[in-house]
């Protein structure tokens, strides 16, 4: 596509362009941390969007994946990034931005989103693993990306659910950083879940209990579905329950069936379905995918309401599996203050943004040195709800909270 230096960089609409294995070790080794594995990184689950027709030109999500080769052709640097028509399935919210542009007569739209689709997940958006010259294939990335923003029309770049370090790096170069935050649950050596309860506040912890007991009240039973398990019995009833929560609450989901049947033939392995059952009938479920050091809740439905089923399925079957398989986080989707009196903690997550338009960046970065000295602020009160036992309550993770997102758009179907 263009040449930064002397550095070719190449722009793909599918990820079929790139070899898988090449893609989930770039992938692989650009991960700080413990967390060796990003499920939604990885070449089976960006492809199943593809192949589905999750995303796509007709989807509003064009592909326009940015890669850099080394001497010997293989893959050195990439990043996931999408030609984009609207501002829905992306989790940080901007359509405040693109009214205000487009009341002043500009034009938002396309812009150039680099991200997991429908995935409030944090990981490397600018994939360049961890040599040293990762660094320099980054701001060769950051300098693709914008060419392709200039070639085609797109008022902006926005790379979202980015690593700290990531984000400090992207506004060393110029662009403006936004924080927002979540609610995840670690473990802190708990051992089991009585142990997790044991280091909450009394009434939190019998809060919890009755919760538990509530919830499977009236003769329901949860089973734990993975791997090889999981059948297209299994997708049929989960799509049943994603798409009746859909159609109540936020109108058309994102995913649809085909897409669950593809990441059940290419990523089982990394999948868990937590399903209630009641009179031997699938009435529940969450969808999860397993990483490296964490359990990543995403997407709930039901087909029966019962008190507390919600909770049950999404956040404390979450916790019990975490802790029987040794995984030190469970991240519960996005948003929902909720999580916090059943131990989640708050969490900052970043994104950074690349205004084409002199203007609209003056007044996008006025605004955000507000929002996030309301971050700031909001972390005591945060800290202050926290449901653990004074003296028992590790150090809060994250900078904060955030304060309630502008313009949001509703959150189909996710685990929070």
């Amino acid at each position: 596509m263009n040449t930064a230096g002397e550095i070719e960089i190449s722009v793909a609409t599918s990820l079929s362009a790139i070899p898988a294995a090449e893609w989930d070790a770039l992938a692989a080794a650009s991960q700080a941390g413990d967390e060796t594995h990003n499920p939604f990184l990885s070449h089976a689950f960006l492809s199943a969007l593809e192949d589905s027709g999750c995303v796509g030109r007709r989807t509003g999500w064009s592909p326009a994946y940015v890669s850099i080769k080394s001497q010997d052709g293989s893959l050195a640097a990439a990043a996931p990034a999408y030609l984009k028509t609207h501002s829905m399935g992306e989790y940080v919210f901007d359509g405040a931005w693109a009214n205000a542009y487009e009341r002043a007569g500009g034009q938002y739209y396309p812009k150039l989103q680099v991200s997991v689709p429908f995935t409030p997940v944090t990981g490397p958006r600018l994939m360049a693993g961890a040599g040293p010259d990762a660094s320099a294939l980054r701001e060769a990335l950051l300098a693709g990306l914008k060419a392709v923003r200039e070639q085609t029309g797109a008022s902006s770049i926005h790379a979202t659910f980015l690593p700290e370090a990531e984000a400090d790096e992207l506004r060393a170069q110029g662009l403006l950083v936004r924080t927002d935050q979540q609610f995840h649950w670690h473990d802190d050596g708990f051992g089991d879940f009585e142990g997790f309860l044991g280091a909450l506040a009394s009434r939190k912890r019998k809060s919890i209990r009755r919760e538990r007991r509530d919830a499977l009240a009236a003769g329901i039973e949860i089973a734990w579905v993975t791997g090889a398990e999981i059948t297209e019995a299994h997708w049929d009833a989960f799509h049943a329950f994603y798409e009746d929560t859909g159609a109540r609450k936020w109108g058309r989901p994102y995913l649809n069936r085909r897409f669950f049947s593809l990441i059940g033939e290419r990523m089982a392995e990394r999948i868990l379905l937590v399903m209630a059952m009641r009179e031997g009938r699938p009435i529940a479920g969450a969808i999860n995918f397993i990483g490296d050091a964490a359990l990543y809740g995403r997407n709930w439905g039901c087909t029966e309401e019962h008190p507390f089923l919600h909770f049950e399925v999404c956040y404390y079957q979450a916790i019990d599996f975490a802790l029987s398989r040794g995984l030190k986080r469970v991240e519960a989707g996005a948003q929902g203050e909720h999580k916090l009196a059943r131990g989640y903690r708050p969490v900052t997550t970043y994104s950074a943004h690349d205004i084409a338009d002199p203007g609209l960046r003056r007044a996008i970065a006025d605004y955000l040195v507000r929002e996030r000295a309301y971050v700031e602020a909001a972390h005591d009160a945060y800290a202050e709800a926290g449901p653990f036992r004074k003296g028992a309550d590790p150090s809060p993770t994250g900078d904060g909270p955030a304060p309630p997102s502008i313009d949001p758009e509703p959150l189909p179907t996710d685990a929070s």
